[in-house]
């Protein structure tokens, strides 16, 4: 192979690399920042839903990506998981829209540790190694210390944090369990959890009661419906969360599993320096040095399951696979980085 070749494949490589990075990192502040602007939490996952549905039917259609097609069969097995993915969207959305970023990171932190206890409960899956159970602990005190010194603590926000550790909590154990037996392709993956996600979003849109604030905002033509902060913040959150799923896809197919992961973890780094940088809507000083704890103990965890075998490893692109393809991770990590 050419030295020409080989710089091309090194820079296409770095591109995708960072083009993730970027995305993983600024997806929960523009998540943070549309919801601030856009006050309808259902309706803005709608939206997302939507965007990345015709992203990747569209874009399969071009010829850009290659998906499962949607049949009804799957879609019927499929549907738990998209309901519990919904659910983990859901009460991510709503975390975002009473707490800070900080504080969502800390509890996605806090998901590796009782994924672990599920999978040795439920899944019959070894137990922690001792490392990989030190890295857990880490990430727990740095959880608990952060939630001791948050001036801004309310019933409100914790108890959509707790809903969301939950929710992700099961989503990741359930769709590793049933979701991958189903032999979908990544983007395969994203299309059946979009489409039935934009099924499922108007049951807890009337729910929830945010219809009739949609809909008075409609009659009256005003408020956030309107404005065109709102709409910019919203377009960009949509296409962040497509744009997300690309390059998780891509980047996890240009690099090894223990490169995908680390940079999954670095991004939580770059996400707390944007955060502190950009505006006021960050943890206190003593929060922060929590936070980075628990960014401290997911840097151990990864290194501990990345470095302790294959079936390990397997595991954890599963697990990214999973992560990477929500939309709105944060973090792919939902975040969810990307969405949730």
């Amino acid at each position: 192979m050419s030295s020409t070749t080989l710089k091309q494949q090194h820079y296409a490589t770095s591109g995708l690399v960072i083009g993730y990075a970027l995305c993983s990192s600024l997806l929960a502040i523009i998540n943070k920042y549309a919801i601030t602007q856009f006050n309808y939490p259902g309706l803005l996952t709608a939206l997302q839903y939507l965007t990345s549905s015709l992203g990747v039917y569209l874009l399969g259609k071009l010829g850009f990506l290659h998906h499962d097609p949607f049949t009804i069969p799957i879609a019927k097995k499929f549907f738990p998981a998209a309901l519990v993915f919904f659910l983990a969207i859901f009460t991510n959305t709503n975390l975002l829209r009473h707490a800070n970023v900080d504080t969502f990171i800390v509890f996605r932190s806090l998901t590796p540790l009782l994924v672990a206890l599920a999978d040795t409960a439920f899944r019959g899956q070894p137990s922690p190694s001792n490392f990989t159970f030190l890295s857990l602990v880490v990430i727990l005190a740095g959880a608990v210390g952060y939630v001791a010194t948050d001036s801004g603590f309310t019933l409100t926000a914790y108890s959509w944090a707790f809903a969301y550790l939950v929710t992700i909590t099961t989503e990741m154990v359930y769709i590793k369990h049933m979701v991958m037996s189903l032999g979908l392709n990544t983007w395969g993956f994203v299309l059946y959890n979009n489409v039935l996600s934009l099924m499922i979003a108007p049951v807890f849109w009337f729910l929830t009661g945010e219809n009739f604030e949609v809909f008075t905002a409609l009659r009256s033509s005003s408020g956030s419906l309107f404005d065109v902060n709102a709409f910019l913040a919203v377009s960009l959150s949509c296409v962040f969360g497509l744009l997300i799923s690309f390059f998780g896809f891509a980047a996890r197919k240009a690099v090894s599993a223990t490169a995908f992961t680390v940079t999954g973890v670095v991004n939580k780094f770059l996400t707390v320096a944007i955060n502190v940088t950009i505006w006021d809507k960050h943890a206190s000083p003593a929060g922060l040095v929590c936070l980075l704890f628990t960014i401290i103990g997911g840097v151990l965890y990864q290194q501990s399951v990345t470095g302790s075998g294959s079936q390990q490893a397997v595991v954890v692109t599963k697990q990214s696979d999973v992560e990477s393809s929500l939309v709105g991770d944060g973090d792919s990590e939902v975040e969810s980085e990307g969405k949730v």
